[in-house]
């Protein structure tokens, strides 16, 4: 167990809008943010997002995740060969499957392999103790979202909505001394986000996304599928909850509309998930900081305001970088877990007990 230092360490995240591999260097104690290094990003081949879109699903076990495996074990290499005077590395890994009171969680790819390659110890399979504890094993950055909260001098309660391919949101009280404090936080996923928009520009319009939401803007939202949307009960479970990348019927919902109607009326849905989340806050907070690729979305955005009670504004406005926030959180959460900190607890995850998830590899 390592002692109080810091440390650089390097953090890698591929998340379920399967676009590629962020990485970043965070200078860390494993509780305070010392300094942010240099970043990378690797996209995935087409070929590559399509083996493992192919593999969305599926478990340890199954026909052909091996071979999805050694592709993302190949992407991280890749990126990580890019920086030196790495201490350690955080790797989560891609999630194929996330059923935690079912199958439970699987992350594909060894941080074994990838320690062996790199030549440092690298942090791996974060979620599964949560699971196996009871917990949803999701969202895991809100630690790293109250180090944040400290970092920017935040003097009242908070909110970091990450907006990947599934929505979640971190409420962070940054006046309570550690993350572990009651009150400190409460996480959950809000619904879907991304991956709903991205999978109907790819099979509608063979194109990755809809850039901007420019088409969305155009389009006018089917409010009785929205109302339909939220009458799903999961908005009506009290969190911490955790979901799959794919919410069940959503794509069928808008399969009767044009393309912007449809993905307005996606959009729609995205934002008024998180407004019902909202519900859920033991305080309003006072802004909402967006980080995750989402942000980028105009229209998206657009409609939160439009939800949400406070304002909305991307990480950046605060000076920091949202495209690599997830990627800096495993490199936080590796530190917590070599130092034998907890990563996840009751209020964000579920789990009965604070846990400190991970697998650490030596090469």
């Amino acid at each position: 167990m390592l002692s109080r230092e810091i440390r650089t360490v390097l953090g890698l995240m591929s998340g379920t809008s399967l676009d590629g591999v962020d990485a970043a260097i965070l200078h860390t104690d494993g509780e305070v943010i010392h300094g942010f290094g240099p970043t990378a990003y690797r996209p995935y081949s087409e070929a590559e997002r399509a083996s493992l879109r192919a593999a969305l699903g599926c478990w340890p076990g199954d026909a052909g995740v091996d071979a999805v495996a050694e592709v993302i074990e190949t992407a991280h290499a890749d990126v990580m060969a890019r920086f030196e005077g790495v201490d350690m590395a955080g790797f989560h890994g891609q999630t194929l499957a996330h059923d935690p009171r079912g199958r439970g969680t699987h992350q594909a790819g060894s941080g074994a392999v990838l320690a062996l390659l790199a030549g440092y110890p690298v942090v791996w399979d974060f979620r599964s103790a949560d699971v196996r504890l009871g917990g949803q094993g999701a969202p895991l950055a809100p630690f790293y979202h109250f180090a944040l909260a400290r970092h920017i001098g935040a003097d009242a309660p908070l909110v970091f909505l990450n907006l990947g391919g599934v929505g979640n949101l971190t409420w962070v009280d940054p006046r309570k001394p550690t993350p572990e404090a009651e009150g400190a936080l409460l996480a959950f996923d809000t619904g879907p986000a991304n991956a709903p928009l991205d999978d109907l520009c790819l099979a509608r319009r063979g194109v990755a996304r809809d850039d901007g939401g420019a088409l969305a803007a155009t389009g006018k939202p089917d409010m009785q599928v929205v109302r339909d949307f939220l009458r799903d009960p999961f908005f009506l479970r009290v969190p911490p909850k955790s979901l799959d990348r794919d919410f069940p019927g959503l794509s069928a919902r808008v399969a009767h509309l044009g393309d912007a109607d449809a993905l307005a009326t996606l959009a729609e849905c995205v934002a008024a998930a998180v407004g019902a989340g909202f519900d859920h806050l033991p305080q309003m907070p006072s802004r909402v900081l967006v980080c995750g690729g989402g942000r980028h979305n105009g229209d998206l955005m657009a409609r939160l305001a439009a939800h949400l009670p406070c304002t909305v504004a991307s990480v950046e406005s605060v000076g920091l970088d949202g495209d690599m926030i997830e990627a800096q959180a495993f490199a936080y959460l590796a530190m917590r877990v070599a130092r034998g900190l907890p990563t996840s607890g009751p209020a964000t995850t579920g789990v009965a007990a604070f846990v400190g998830g991970g697998e650490i590899s030596s090469p």
